[in-house]
């Protein structure tokens, strides 16, 4: 799979700065041009929001942050990169001179995108010497967080340029769905721009306050479109008889003179002051920055949520999450990879999440199970045993554990894991995990624990392969030469 190996950003506000958090994060190199005199402020609060919602979004290993450089031209910031990424205001004559600015001072294979909401890509390449690989790239808000870009090409846009556009925003854990035509707002917006409108005459009728209009979106059908999307939660509002009932049940309501799609509301002086306090009231004091830290916790909740689904394998977007962590995992299996055998494999560096607290700010109990069963996973792919491995009908299965908490882990804290094995043979594995304060070295937790070998299809313990076997017992001879572990062994309730 084809992956971008240099990004560029023209402009770094609020779409902008959301790209530039998404390809660092992925590690991904990011030069940026904004004139803007704030635009390293700006853009610095947007990743470390990015960093704050990714260390609850997934546990797997992220790749060493991209680097981030601010170009004194356009020109300087477009030279390296294979994908550039165009945010500047919403206005053609601008959006057309800054694209043909790009085309002439970008290398000829480099991909182009707007993150235009509206304009079409046809209009944007007019004066381009390369028209062919523009494209428009419509994110949606945050960046980093929702994964879906519509790629909308144009009159000179080719073929092959909307396949590799897609194909490269997979492995940053994005879905690139291609608009087959074009159309002003595409298709996202124009959905957006419907509700938004039957909104606007809602509020302007005083049938409801701006706080109200939205929790009706957002505790009910907004949580079925969270994870189904408009049409297959009509298909199942059908019961049995399925699409076909709904639309014959349903289908004559949109005769009936319910909305003013068709009416626009005169967004005057008086209702832009309405809207504007009510939105004020709402907020209750919440700065902006305190607002996208909210949305970003319940879309990490959200997003975490669909990864569990359909039986484990995922839904939606979790789907997407889950897949884009294995990517992620095995990037981070092949840097263990090189860890000493000499002494404990420290496989796991992570931070304290607010996903992770209680009400104390102290780590939970179940997380440190988690942290500890990654460690376990990571020392497995160490060994071999990876997704494919584990696909094609065998892994190690954790049969006991001994958790000991000798400190706490608090909120934001950076701690790590290192694992030591202390016997294995053909079917078992006996591990000691400890966890640490990475900036003390404290001990906070040790896990005593034995997994087994075992025919997943067949649900029985078997002997590992040899490939298997030869990994492990080189790292277990190293270990053996190590000391004991103090609290190996122990029991539960075992007086020191």
């Amino acid at each position: 799979m084809t992956k971008i190996s240099k990004a560029a950003c023209i402009g770094g506000g609020v779409i902008g700065g959301g790209w530039i958090a998404r390809f660092l994060l992925a590690g991904i190199d990011v030069d940026v041009f904004d004139p803007h005199p704030e635009a390293g402020r700006i853009v610095g609060e947007i990743i470390a929001n990015a960093e704050k919602a990714y260390a609850m979004l997934t546990g797997a290993p992220l790749p060493p942050r991209g680097k981030l450089t601010f170009c004194e031209t356009l020109a300087e910031a477009v030279a390296d990169a294979d994908w550039i990424q165009e945010s500047v205001p919403e206005r053609l004559d601008l959006k057309r001179g800054v694209l043909t600015e790009i085309d002439a001072a970008a290398r000829p294979e480099a991909l182009i995108g707007s993150s235009t909401s509206g304009l079409l890509p046809t209009d944007l390449q007019r004066n381009m010497t390369h028209p062919e690989r523009l494209f428009v790239a419509h994110p949606y808000n945050p960046v980093y967080l929702l994964p879906l870009v519509e790629i909308v090409g144009g009159e000179k846009t080719s073929a092959g340029t909307i396949r590799a556009a897609i194909e490269r925003l997979a492995p940053i854990g994005m879905k690139g769905v291609h608009i087959a035509k074009e159309i002003e707002a595409f298709v996202g917006d124009r959905l957006l721009e419907a509700l938004w409108r039957e909104a606007l005459w809602l509020i302007h009728d005083d049938i409801c306050t701006v706080e109200t209009l939205d929790d009706v979106i957002r505790y009910s059908f907004g949580l079925r479109w969270a994870q189904m999307g408009l049409f297959q939660t009509y298909r199942i509002a059908g019961g049995e008889a399925g699409m076909r009932h709904f639309l014959a049940q349903f289908g004559p309501c949109l005769a009936w003179p319910w909305t003013k799609l068709t009416d626009v509301v005169d967004l005057d002086d008086a209702l832009i002051e309405k809207i504007g306090r009510q939105s004020d009231e709402q907020a209750a004091g919440l700065s902006i920055r305190a607002l996208e830290r909210i949305r970003d916790e319940n879309l990490v909740g959200i997003l975490q949520a669909l990864k569990g689904g359909d039986n484990g394998k995922g839904w939606g977007a979790g789907k997407l999450l889950k897949d884009f962590e294995q990517t992620l995992w095995a990037r981070g299996g092949d840097a263990a990879a090189s860890a000493d055998p000499s002494k404990p494999l420290r496989l796991v560096e992570t931070k304290v999440s607010p996903a992770w607290v209680d009400y104390n700010g102290h780590m939970t109990e179940h997380r440190y199970l988690q942290v500890f069963g990654d460690t376990s996973d990571a020392l497995l792919r160490l060994i071999g045993v990876d997704l494919a491995y584990v696909e094609a009908g065998h892994s190690y299965y954790t049969v006991e554990s001994h958790i000991r908490h000798l400190g706490e882990a608090k909120l934001g804290q950076a701690i790590h894991s290192a694992c030591q094995i202390l016997t294995a043979d053909e079917k078992r594995l006996h591990v000691f995990h400890t966890l640490r304060d990475t900036a003390t070295g404290a001990v906070i937790a040790t896990a005593e624990q034995m997994l087994l070998h075992v025919d997943s299809k067949e649900g029985k313990a078997v002997a590992a392969p040899a490939a298997v076997l030869d990994r492990v017992k080189a790292i277990a001879a190293a270990h053996a030469e190590l000391a004991l572990p103090e609290g190996a062994g122990r029991h539960v309730g075992q007086r020191r």
